[in-house]
């Protein structure tokens, strides 16, 4: 019996569901969900003739020219492309921009190849539409905590301990300081926003399930690398209580130089191989200290420079215990007055401050994480 189709998005999102996305490749690229696999029915070239025939001479007129297109071996291909995909997934589904021709034709073409699988109604645009009101309401309805302290004090460790927090550096595949960038890049600004509103539908039930009462989030700045807050959350986090993690400096440096140096330099050469990754991670460390130039000063730039070009030799000779050496100051120097000062700003929405694990006591107790 074949499964119908479907417009019941909240259960989409929350289970996982996978599914085929018959856009172009362009639209995909644009904006997409967690667990899609881009399966078009018609290429960027092929949709844009497709486009302007039906500018030019209508509706009935494109139709057939699509099918022109998408004929014989051409649609034989993506044909059984779309079979492997709804074999392997068989509970998924397929969708299109707004649910109408294009997933139409694909279920069509699929059923004609004796498989009958079903297409979400409404298609990309209703899910879209579905998680904007998402966040919307869950940032509306939901309490938060805000989780701050200095550069290295791994906050992010502490928040992913924490059944109802959301990692807002990790949707956003980047550490989040100017030395937060990643190798494999970032998401689009849509594909964060989607993500982000998912996390906020899982984290909502989450609460509800829980009579647990707020969502944790992490300080962060309107920008995430190149991803930005959705101004909705942003307005949340800056009326929401804030909860500060202190930790000693050498314990700081020592967490920053393993996310900063020895996981950095693993996600370098996992894409790039040894040689190459390294090369990609050394002008990764040499861009990210030339951006702080201006707000570090001339001098101290220079002096926290030549150390790191020693470091950055000595790492390639095999010792790499010298990176301590240049991100000790950074931490003093740079991060430290930067964070002080925009604590400060928020000193009185400050609920309580302690260790890591003093905080995560606090928040177990506090925020209905348990």
């Amino acid at each position: 019996m074949s499964r119908p189709d479907t417009n019941d998005f909240s259960a989409i999102f929350l289970r996982d569901t996978p599914m085929m996305d018959t856009r172009a490749p362009l639209e995909y690229a644009k904006g997409a969900f967690p667990h899609t696999v881009s399966l078009p029915l018609m290429t960027d070239a092929e949709r844009a003739k497709v486009g302007t025939c039906y500018k030019q001479q209508g509706q009935d007129e494109a139709i057939k020219l699509g099918h022109e297109l998408v004929s014989g071996a051409v649609k034989e291909a993506r044909v059984q492309k779309w079979l492997a995909f709804a074999a392997a997934n068989p509970d998924g589904y397929l969708y299109c921009f707004r649910g109408g021709l294009r997933s139409q034709i694909t279920q069509r073409w699929l059923a004609e190849a004796g498989c009958e699988y079903p297409r979400i109604t409404g298609g990309y645009k209703a899910m879209r539409r579905f998680l904007i009101n998402t966040l919307e309401r869950v940032v509306d309805q939901r309490s938060a905590i805000i989780l701050s302290g200095r550069t290295g004090c791994a906050k992010t460790d502490l928040l992913n301990t924490l059944p109802n927090s959301i990692d807002l550096e990790g949707l956003a595949h980047h550490r989040g300081s100017t030395f937060g960038k990643r190798p494999a890049g970032q998401p689009s600004q849509i594909d964060f926003e989607n993500n982000l509103a998912i996390q906020l539908l899982r984290k909502d039930h989450y609460l509800a399930s829980n009579d647990a009462a707020s969502i944790i989030l992490e300080d962060e700045s309107l920008l995430i690398g190149r991803c930005a807050l959705p101004a909705v959350l942003r307005a949340r986090m800056e009326g929401s209580g804030v909860v500060v993690v202190d930790a000693e400096l050498e314990d700081r440096v020592e967490h920053s130089f393993n996310n900063y140096i020895l996981h950095k330099l693993g996600e370098w050469q996992a894409q790039e191989g040894e040689e190459l990754g390294f090369a990609g991670f050394a002008a990764d460390l040499r861009d990210s200290m030339q951006r702080v130039r201006k707000r570090l000063g001339g001098v101290r730039h220079a002096e926290i420079s030549a150390i790191l070009e020693a470091a950055i030799a000595a790492h390639e000779a095999g010792d790499n215990s010298q990176h301590r050496d240049w991100i000790r100051p950074m931490l003093e120097l740079y991060y430290d007055p930067m964070y002080d000062y925009q604590l400060n700003k928020k000193a009185e929405r400050i609920v309580f401050r302690g260790s890591a694990n003093e905080v995560r006591d606090y928040l177990l107790n506090n925020s209905g994480s348990r």
